[in-house]
């Protein structure tokens, strides 16, 4: 056996304890590199933030590389478990751990906090993310030209508000934003920037989006963490009894499913037109363009129990003008909605995505935003 075929199947044997059998750092299954001189398996795409730190962290393939006797011994006595231990020791439990799926900002930024500026390394740390005030230039998107332009923001923990202002020396901002509204998620591929941010709030009953970045990808992500932090103390006040991991899940979060379809009006008589969705979990928005500052309108989805319901088809008699002809219609109390997909598989995905949220039990919040949604004008 040569020294290579036995160092794979070392690797291998290694890659049976708990935990060595998923990336360190992004979760993806089955990782197929490791880093010899910090003891983890990790996957293709995060070996590659790993070679931008090469002080820090030596990458090798698993089954191409030579590995020393040493390294070996290496990745025995340590392994994703013992790694996480040691650099994931104090992560604060509003900071958001990316995943696979999860852009390469906040992939790389999770990486270089962990191993690189050893932020979670013990208890103790005072996060940038927990000041009380954040006031940062950040480049904004127009809302009519399209440009984007650096802004003032604000975010502060006592008012429990993001302000921004068109100059940085003006003393009444341009909006005041309340945190408890806000969602936050990275966009690169829609705004056109790898550090693109899409902030998502709720304004006099209608949906606001506004498109930020940051040219220095750790500013962005301490931006967006900034903002679960103060989230995180703002439910903390509402929901004094409630635990920590009931509250995580209600801060910011990635949409669930995003793309086109085609619309009709509230009478059905008119022909369909092709609008972007946004399925923010119970809400779903439709906009003329992605990069739209205001949703066009919205459908809010709650239980099967409560009179919502969708199927694959469109409602008997509907004149189905465009070129894309995979139905979907949405059952409301008050109405229906009928949208048409341009494929079967585009048709499948949003199915299977409406059935999961009409199949899920309604929380007291989300009857709030229920009836808040009715109340509009």
């Amino acid at each position: 056996m040569s020294l290579n075929d036995r160092a794979a199947r070392t690797l291998k044997d290694i890659m049976q304890n708990p935990g060595n059998d998923a990336c360190a750092d992004c979760g993806a299954p089955d990782p197929g590199w490791g880093s010899c001189s910090l003891g983890v398996f990790i996957c293709l795409e995060c070996s590659g933030i790993h070679r931008n730190i090469p002080e820090i962290s030596k990458v090798k393939s698993l089954n191409l590389s030579h590995w020393e006797e040493h390294e070996l011994q290496f990745m025995a006595e340590n392994g994703n478990e013992v790694s996480k231990s040691k650099y994931e020791a104090a992560v604060p439990v509003y900071y958001y751990k990316p995943t696979h799926k999860d852009c390469q900002v906040l992939r790389e930024q999770w990486i270089r906090a962990k191993y690189e500026r050893k932020e979670f390394t013990g208890p103790g740390t005072n996060f940038t993310y927990e000041e009380e005030v954040r006031d940062g230039i950040l480049m904004k998107m127009g809302r009519d030209n399209g440009q984007f332009l650096s802004r003032r923001f604000v975010l502060s923990v006592r008012e429990g508000t993001l302000r921004y202002f068109a100059k940085t020396d003006a003393r009444e901002p341009k909006a005041v934003i309340k945190v408890d509204t806000i969602n936050a998620t990275f966009q690169p591929v829609k705004i056109g920037n790898p550090n693109g941010l899409q902030i998502t709030y709720l304004k006099e009953y209608s949906t606001r989006n506004i498109f930020v970045y940051h040219d220095n990808g750790k500013e962005i992500v301490d931006w967006f963490n900034s903002i679960r932090a103060v989230q995180l103390q703002y439910l903390k006040v509402a929901f004094p009894g409630a635990m920590d991991v009931e509250l995580v899940p209600k801060l910011t979060r990635n949409f669930l499913k995003e793309g086109y379809m085609e619309k009709t009006g509230p009478k059905q008589t008119e022909g369909f037109k092709k609008r972007w969705f946004t399925l923010d979990h119970r809400r779903l928005m439709y906009f003329k363009d992605p990069l739209d500052a205001f949703a066009k309108g919205e459908v809010f989805l709650g239980n099967r129990d409560h009179g919502y319901e969708v199927y694959a088809s469109l409602p008997e008699g509907t004149y189905c003008n465009g070129a894309w002809q995979y139905g979907i219609t949405i059952v409301t109390p008050d109405r229906s909605y009928p949208f048409t997909c341009e494929t079967e598989s585009d048709q499948q995905d949003w199915l299977k995505h409406f059935s999961d949220v009409l199949s899920t039990q309604m929380s007291p919040q989300e009857y709030s935003m229920e009836a808040l949604l009715k109340r509009r004008p």
